[in-house]
């Protein structure tokens, strides 16, 4: 059995992965808690001798040293996943591959798992990302814009008068709390929409949206899109490349 790890900017996700099985049950944690160390402990008992830990992280290098810690202190010392400019059928746009976030590169594995696309990748997460993968495999790149939330907390740091919190998301706001999530939500939406017209026009065929992140299901309800949601599309990922590494006896 194996243990396919997703550090993320805010959450840790997990779930036990066995080949031809599919994905076990998504736990979760948020890391900016005081108690986010002692709160892993019981996961970390809960491994199994000999288990293998795959380890993704975009963190920051100290929630990830920490994270490798934990793992290495309890047995499981974590395999790290680094993004490769090719694997699986996906060819990675940027001429530095590395610079590709690890996370969008596992998503691209995934999206390509699924079939042959096109497909257009988007994270509402603590970033708002959106990555271009066509038919044959070619990541097309991507872009990356706040999060709803970071629109709001820098409207607010910049302009208290703006420092409301909560609202409800509508064409014309009649209450400033309700203009600030109508517009925050709106301008992701908006870039969202803009960059699958962009690719319907690029490919000759519309892509499908695939819609993950933990600000997903928030926003899917102001695209006029269809949307697949795809909440554990890294582990997807992650469960991809562990297969291919292990096959060549990494």
């Amino acid at each position: 059995m194996t243990w396919l790890i997703d550090l993320g900017n805010s959450r840790l996700k997990a779930a036990r992965w066995r080949p031809g099985a599919g994905l076990g049950e998504v736990q979760a944690w948020a890391h900016g808690a005081s108690d986010f160390p002692a709160g892993l402990q019981p996961w970390l008992a809960s491994m199994a001798p000999g288990e293998v830990c795959w380890l993704a992280s975009v963190a920051s290098q100290e929630i990830t040293a920490l994270v490798a810690a934990q793992l290495a202190g309890s047995g499981h010392p974590a395999r790290r996943v680094r993004t490769q400019p090719g694997m699986a059928g996906v060819r990675i746009a940027y001429a530095e591959p590395a610079r590709l976030g690890v996370d969008r590169f596992l998503a691209l594995l995934a999206a390509r798992a699924r079939g042959p696309g096109p497909w257009l990748l988007v994270s509402a997460g603590s970033a708002l990302t959106v990555d271009l993968l066509d038919a044959g495999g070619q990541h097309r790149g991507g872009v990356i814009a706040p999060s709803p939330e970071h629109m709001r907390a820098a409207l607010a740091a910049r302009f208290p008068a703006l420092a409301f919190a909560g609202g409800e998301a509508c064409a014309f706001a009649a209450d400033t709390a309700d203009a600030l999530a109508g517009g925050s939500l709106g301008a992701a939406a908006g870039l969202i929409e803009r960059s699958h017209r962009q690719a319907t026009r690029l490919l000759g065929a519309a892509p499908t949206v695939l819609l993950g992140g933990g600000g997903g299901e928030r926003l899917r309800e102001m695209l006029e899109l269809d949307v697949v949601p795809a909440p554990a599309l890294v582990l997807e990922g992650l469960a991809v490349y562990a297969a291919l590494a292990e096959d060549e006896g990494e």
